[in-house]
């Protein structure tokens, strides 16, 4: 178990743990483990956040946070999200759209949706209140890792790539007890750390997952490894935006 844990650390973070040649396939049996390393993630990054509140403005503290979570997490997800605006914003069939993904090279549609996506989510951690920053930024981690669980159960592969053994996890006949233990290990921690705040953010982040699903399938006819990357950033930038929403309202 400790080297299934291991990759799985390894795949979603740029943490030098090591890995073998089956990270993919362990990181896919520790799918239910996602939001657990999404809340350390969270949790790391929380703390920073709140140390640097003491010198620095709220605005360039925003800024270094969402920097800090870029290098933890290795830029792997951010590159999914630019991969996945230029193919919704791409015309042609699905297997255009595809195509145009796994093109290297970022187009108009990538920089349009990676910007609006990155700048806000540094807009909202300038946002965060100095209470309530670390508990935060562990919940929409731990969010953002949840939504490739929940994507991963509700999509179907649109081609063979990284995406299928994620899927097949989750569409095999222990995917129904995967879903359940990410979603107890999410809750808990929504309404542990933010009780009715993070109930809400926590519904919230399901239904942009599904969301997000239900887009993958009409551009993609499925999803794909980037459109999982895309989910984690999407999901932490609306449940943050959920998260000020309902502290400023209550």
């Amino acid at each position: 178990m400790l080297k299934e844990i291991r990759n799985l650390v390894a795949f979603l973070t740029a943490i030098p743990v090591g890995m073998d040649k089956d990270f993919l396939a362990d990181a896919a049996k520790c799918l239910p483990l996602f939001p657990l390393v999404g809340a350390f993630i969270g949790l790391l990054t929380g703390i920073s956040a709140r140390l640097l509140l003491w010198i620095l403005p709220a605005y360039v503290v925003g800024m270094l946070t969402l920097g800090l979570l870029l290098l933890i997490t290795g830029v792997h997800h951010t590159d999914g999200l630019l991969d996945f605006g230029d193919g919704i914003m791409s015309q042609g069939t699905p297997e255009r759209k595809i195509e145009i993904m796994h093109d290297h090279n970022t187009g108009a549609g990538g920089l349009a949706v990676g910007l609006i996506t990155l700048l806000t989510t540094a807009f909202c951690i300038a946002g965060l209140d100095v209470g309530i920053v670390i508990q935060s930024l562990i919940l929409s981690e731990t969010l953002a890792k949840l939504s490739m669980v929940i994507g991963a159960w509700a999509g179907r592969s649109a081609h063979e790539g990284m995406n299928t053994l994620f899927v097949g996890a989750m569409h095999d006949r222990n995917g129904k007890a995967r879903l359940l233990v990410a979603l107890a290990i999410s809750g808990i921690t929504a309404v542990g750390l933010l009780w009715i705040t993070g109930l809400i953010a926590l519904i919230s982040s399901i239904i942009a997952a599904l969301v997000l699903v239900g887009v993958s399938n009409r551009h993609f006819r499925g999803i794909t490894g980037d459109v999982l990357g895309a989910m984690n950033e999407l999901t932490r930038m609306s449940s943050l935006i959920v998260i000020l929403a309902v502290v400023r309202w209550v």
